[in-house]
């Protein structure tokens, strides 16, 4: 006795076709995720990076601070030695002095806080850091292409959007289950002196068959219930596109106004420190006090933090919109990792 059988799917009213898209969808809905932690992840490092050299820079600018206080402080007391200074004014330098070295430990603490950050993030010490490169060539020229492109590349968004496709076809896999399922069905079979009849008994059969699975109001639930998770999923997309709209207004507003305070942080900068220079002369032919003096270098120092951390936060800026538009890891020549690849 041997017999052998063929059956091949015909029609299940799309069910298979939307199984596939479904889970087509949640693959690439995965991989837009883990572009979007890379993303994430990335921006974090450049942050971390960027706070790491700007509070560098601030230890620098604390340092020489430290020695413009400390060459006014010796100053007065050479003064004081010839008798031309008073007491009050080396007391009154060397409590300046004072504070210009609790501002340097303020900000060397500051320092090793950043490099913390950036270990926790990066996983190793910074060495020999360059300064940031700016990538404001690689920004959008308005907010509303900002926008748009924030729309067409940002991975959560897309994230979002495959999981409304992979809602729909599950919805449309609920369908199937009011269609029957239809199968070609080949038969052959090669039998002799079967059940004690002698000789030959061959049978050859070719059949459609059409089979419909009657379930009562089991399907009509699990249809209506995908209905309610196409609409869940529907509203996680709609949210998450505000979010993106929120989200790179937010960076474009940072950015915008970040670039016009450092334009007048660096008027700051150039005015105070010519007037210091106009100070220091004045105050050796006794046209301004000590106090004077002193107060000077202490706006040009604070003038000089203030134009550090306003070129750190538009770099920042540049780099939040960036990643804001899904192109932070492309515009850092860095390639995705493998499991962000999607399906076509």
């Amino acid at each position: 006795e041997a017999e052998i059988r063929v059956r091949q799917l015909i029609y299940d009213g799309n069910s298979t076709l939307s199984e596939f898209r479904r889970h087509r969808a949640r693959v690439n809905s995965r991989a837009y995720e883990t572009f979007s932690t890379a993303e994430v992840t990335a921006l974090k490092a450049v942050e971390s990076y960027l706070n790491v050299y700007n509070e560098h820079e601030l230890v620098k600018l604390a340092t020489d601070n430290l020695d413009s206080h400390q060459t006014t402080y010796d100053r007065i007391v050479k003064r004081g030695r010839r008798g031309v200074g008073s007491k009050a004014d080396v007391q009154q330098s060397l409590g300046r002095l004072a504070l210009a070295r609790t501002n340097l430990m303020a900000q060397d603490n500051k320092h090793k806080d950043a490099i913390a950050s950036f270990i926790s993030v990066v996983g190793y010490e910074p060495v020999d850091l360059n300064e940031p490169e700016t990538k404001n060539h690689l920004l959008p020229t308005d907010l509303a292409e900002a926008t748009e492109l924030a729309l067409d590349n940002h991975p959560r968004l897309k994230s979002a959007s495959a999981d409304v496709e992979a809602a729909r076809e599950q919805h449309e896999t609920s369908k199937a289950l009011f269609f029957p399922r239809v199968h070609l069905e080949i038969k052959g079979s090669d039998n002799d002196n079967l059940d004690g009849i002698a000789g030959s008994n061959d049978d050859a059969e070719v059949m459609v068959r059409g089979r419909y699975n009657f379930t009562g109001g089991k399907d009509v639930a699990r249809r209506q219930e995908t209905v309610h998770e196409l609409k869940q999923a529907k509203e996680i997309r709609d949210r998450t596109r505000r979010q993106v709209i929120e989200s790179i207004r937010l960076s474009w507003n940072a950015y915008e106004t970040a670039k016009s305070q450092l334009e007048f942080f660096k008027v700051h900068v150039d005015a105070s420190s010519n007037a210091l220079g106009a100070y220091r002369k004045q105050f050796n032919i006794g046209q301004r006090t000590l106090i004077d003096l002193l107060d000077q270098e202490n706006e040009v120092f604070q003038a000089r933090i203030n134009y550090a951390n306003a070129l750190n936060d538009l770099r920042f800026a540049e780099y939040r919109i960036l990643a804001g538009t899904g192109r932070l890891l492309w515009a850092m020549e860095v390639p995705l990792p493998q499991q962000a690849d999607t399906i076509q």
